[in-house]
């Protein structure tokens, strides 16, 4: 049995503290399109975009289906993390929904669900409201895709009627990212920004973006850079020309790459090679499809798998940029 399988199993454990009393139902969870109430603890769950299914299962439930996430999911479209996570369960792998487009209406119909969970997603008011045709559906709160991976837990623990196991859960693994960001103290000394180059231009993740909030959250600093060039149209993140990349100041540049080869031909474009962040050594780049899906953004399951990995090559990146 493997340390992270042992970890997953140990997380999940923690979930269910003794003496703990169900919680009453009906509940509200409120989101960007209303509220929804939930009658009656659910019994048949639907996860719809990304990590909803993590937190479903971290709590002990495991969802009647799940999308397929083609993002370091495998063959089979599941993480894992999230493998692991059932297998401690000692539960079989959901069905798994086509994920190629919008929400496969008919295929989650087919599920008979009691409740539909997509608190981390970017679904549209219309495919909301077809989804609530079906049973009680939970939409993100803010901006699409911007849920941190604390609140998903939350949310999804009173959804399901486990509001003190979801806390139990979250202070639980944030003591341990606390204890794992410590060994690496100059990562608070340093500034960062985080983009990847994609269709021409940079795409920078705008300061509200799970993955770039999830470092903020642990004492690390964005540079102020990344808000000033920042439209404001609540996009996670925004493009930057080619030409205006050194105003993304900062001392370490995050980056994500599924592939060491894609890496490198970027590396090698004139923009990356007078980057002045990239240049002075401060470049912290992760590279593998599993290990970028762990942490961007992270889940409350993904963590213990994939953070310190992550920690190794970020505190390289301010070590260099410090180093004399």
């Amino acid at each position: 049995m493997s340390f992270r399988f042992l970890a997953i199993a140990f997380a999940i454990g923690l979930a269910a503290p003794a003496g703990v009393q169900a919680q009453p139902f009906p509940v509200t969870i409120e989101h960007a399109y209303g509220a929804t109430i939930i009658p009656a603890k659910p019994e048949r769950i639907v996860t719809w975009g990304w990590s909803n299914e993590d937190a479903v299962i971290a709590l002990g439930e495991v969802p009647v289906g799940m999308p397929f996430q083609s993002y370091g999911g495998g063959d089979n479209g599941v993480h894992e993390w999230v493998e692991d996570a059932l297998a401690a369960l000692g539960a079989e792998v959901p069905t798994i929904l086509d994920a190629s487009g919008e929400p496969p209406i008919e295929q989650i119909a087919a599920l008979n669900p009691d409740l539909i969970v997509a608190a981390y997603s970017g679904i549209t008011e219309d495919r909301y409201a077809l989804l609530s045709g079906i049973a009680p559906t939970i939409a993100y709160k803010g901006a699409p895709w911007s849920t941190s991976w604390q609140d998903l837990t939350l949310i999804i623990g009173k959804a399901l009627g486990k509001d003190a196991e979801a806390q139990a859960l979250v202070d639980d693994t944030t003591a341990w990212v606390q204890a794992e960001f410590a060994k690496y103290p100059r990562l608070k000394e340093v500034t960062f920004a985080g983009a990847n180059d994609f269709d021409g231009a940079i795409a920078v993740y705008a300061p509200f973006d799970a993955r770039m909030k999830f470092l903020t959250d642990f004492g690390m600093i964005m540079n102020p850079s990344v808000a000033t060039l920042a439209p404001g149209d609540g996009a996670f993140y925004y493009p930057l020309s080619y030409e205006l990349f050194d105003q993304l100041e900062a001392d370490i540049f995050i980056t994500y790459y599924e592939e060491q080869s894609a890496l490198d031909a970027w590396l090698a474009t004139p923009q990356a090679q007078t980057h002045p962040p990239i240049v002075r050594g401060g470049l912290a780049a992760l590279v593998g499809t599993e290990n970028v899906a762990a942490v961007s953004p992270p889940s409350i399951l993904s963590l213990r798998w994939g953070l310190p990995r992550y920690l190794e090559i970020l505190g390289a990146a301010a070590d260099a940029v410090q180093t004399p």
